[in-house]
């Protein structure tokens, strides 16, 4: 049964997780500067225009790492 309660937890934890993408996803347009920082890359000519958010990816990935160590260390508890 100890099987049982490590799946529902991990389910939990996933569910959360996207619920949290989710989230993010939908209000992502109304957060200040997320997409428009310092260093991300903007082209555009006639007929073509590419973006690359580099920085914007960095702070991101950061972030992530983050929240992510902060929950694997609660989760050992």
């Amino acid at each position: 049964m100890e099987a049982f309660e490590s799946i529902g937890k991990m389910l939990l934890i996933l569910g959360g997780f996207i619920f949290v993408i989710g989230l993010i996803l939908t209000f992502a347009g109304k957060i200040p500067y997320v997409g428009r920082l310092p260093g991300d890359i903007a082209i555009q000519r006639e007929g073509f225009s590419c973006y690359f958010p580099i920085v914007t990816s960095i702070v991101l990935s950061i972030l992530l790492t983050i929240i992510l160590n902060v929950i694997v260390r609660l989760l050992k508890r």
